[in-house]
């Protein structure tokens, strides 16, 4: 099991920044990709960033230039800098932990994130 626990979120003017925070615990293989998905209100749960322990990252296009994913392998955290955001960034973010070796999911409580126009 991995447990993950998230920090940050909350309200901000258009145009302005956040920053999440994601820490992972438990049984942790190196292989894996840690994560940020965001849900908005009556939609599907969609991809923002993903970076691999290898360093590969992935990112959504509507994000693309204005978030940044960074991740520490010593310390299993994953962070997710948010700039120039938008209302329609507006959603609840979820840090997501793929074990690629057991083929297990992990998702953390979901952080809220709202912008204001």
């Amino acid at each position: 099991q991995v447990q993950l626990v998230e920090s940050g979120g909350g309200l901000v003017q258009a145009g302005g920044s956040l920053r999440l925070s994601c820490a992972a615990s438990g049984r942790i293989f190196t292989i894996n990709t840690m994560g940020w998905y965001l849900q908005a209100p009556g939609k599907q749960r969609e991809l923002v960033a993903t970076n691999t322990n290898g360093g590969n990252t992935n990112y959504a296009d509507s994000v693309k230039g204005r978030f940044t994913i960074s991740r520490d392998n010593a310390k299993n955290t994953v962070d997710l800098q948010m700039h120039s955001l938008k209302p329609e960034d507006t959603a609840v973010y979820f840090c997501n932990f793929y074990d690629l070796i057991r083929k297990n999911n992990y998702w953390g409580q979901g952080t809220q994130v709202t912008v204001s126009s």
